[in-house]
């Protein structure tokens, strides 16, 4: 049922660590998420700046930052700023280009208090990879369909999935589900492509352990199932699951924060980023982050090299 397993890979960030999942040497994506990241658990003293990550530009993906925990601020060169909450989703999509900044509110920087997520990219097909950037305002529980019983409490955070839709819209077919399992409880990922679903899918823990037929799986890794799989997921002890898939978008170039098909789309971003061709977020236009001097890699199956430099995102 199972055709691999991947370990997310730690780093402190200098107060807080964070988990790369995605993308893995062996496994560039699963479906169109071409990179997830965790952020924490972890517990800022009052005065700690917990998340600070300058503005920097985006092109051929869509972002999104689900928070179990925590508060990070939002601002974009498209002159919206959005607190991203738990529970909330707060949909980017870079298109032909977007500048973003992530930072803590500085009343919870005086406060203190504790951050915990996840951090996804979702690849944009062909088509749309050079749509017009947009931000999809606050979508709050009411336009997240949730289920709960029995110890299982689960909310689908974007696409499609158990005959329910999440009123985020994406730009191809795919599912992101937040499980919370008291332990004991067991249930089912959406199904795989023998049965009529995605064709690609995977599990994150993010907190707790895990029962899948024979084999036991604890917070920081991913199982990325096999397409025709259909397993039951049995909760060892209480645990916070990350439930994705979709079908695949084709072959990617990810480079620092940039996505996209084409390698020389990739260079003209770079060289606009570099000149200074991309507008920087309204109320925080006077830092950004400089573009790195490293070569691009692409995704495949087969072994390669990890891509550097490093994502600036803090998840």
């Amino acid at each position: 049922m199972i055709e691999m397993v991947i370990d997310a890979r730690k780093k402190d960030l200098g107060g807080f660590e964070v988990g790369r999942v995605l993308p893995f040497a062996r496994r560039r994506m699963v479906g169109p998420f071409i990179f997830l990241d965790q952020m924490g658990p972890a517990e800022f003293a009052p005065g700690a700046d917990a998340v600070n990550v300058r503005p920097h530009p985006h092109i051929g993906l869509s972002t999104l930052t689900y928070l179990f925990e925590g508060e990070i601020l939002h601002r974009d060169s498209l002159g919206y700023t959005q607190p991203i909450r738990p529970g909330e989703v707060n949909w980017m999509t870079a298109g032909r280009g977007i500048v973003h900044s992530e930072r803590t509110d500085p009343v919870r920087i005086r406060t203190g208090g504790k951050l915990h997520g996840m951090q996804a990219w979702i690849a944009l097909p062909d088509d749309k990879e050079e749509v017009e950037p947009s931000f999809a305002h606050h979508h709050g529980s009411d336009d997240l369909p949730a289920y709960e019983q029995g110890g299982l409490f689960a909310r689908l955070v974007a696409g499609e999935a158990y005959g329910a839709k999440a009123a985020v819209e994406t730009a191809s077919p795919l599912f992101y589900v937040h499980w919370e399992m008291a332990e004991g409880v067991r249930t089912a990922p959406p199904p795989g492509r023998g049965a009529g679903g995605m064709s690609e899918r995977a599990l994150y823990v993010a907190r707790g352990e895990v029962e899948i037929g024979d084999h036991t799986f604890s917070e920081g890794q991913m199982v990325v199932l096999e397409p025709h799989a259909e397993p039951t997921v049995k909760a060892l002890r209480p645990s916070s699951v990350m439930v994705l898939g979709g079908e695949p978008v084709g072959e990617r170039i990810i480079w620092w924060n940039f996505v996209s098909s084409s390698q020389a789309r990739m260079d003209q971003a770079k060289a606009d980023w570099a000149a200074g061709r991309m507008k920087l977020p309204h109320e925080d236009d006077l830092e950004f982050i400089p573009l790195p001097d490293e070569p691009s890699v692409k995704s495949a199956p087969e072994p390669a090299p990890q891509p550097k430099p490093e994502p600036t995102h803090p998840v």
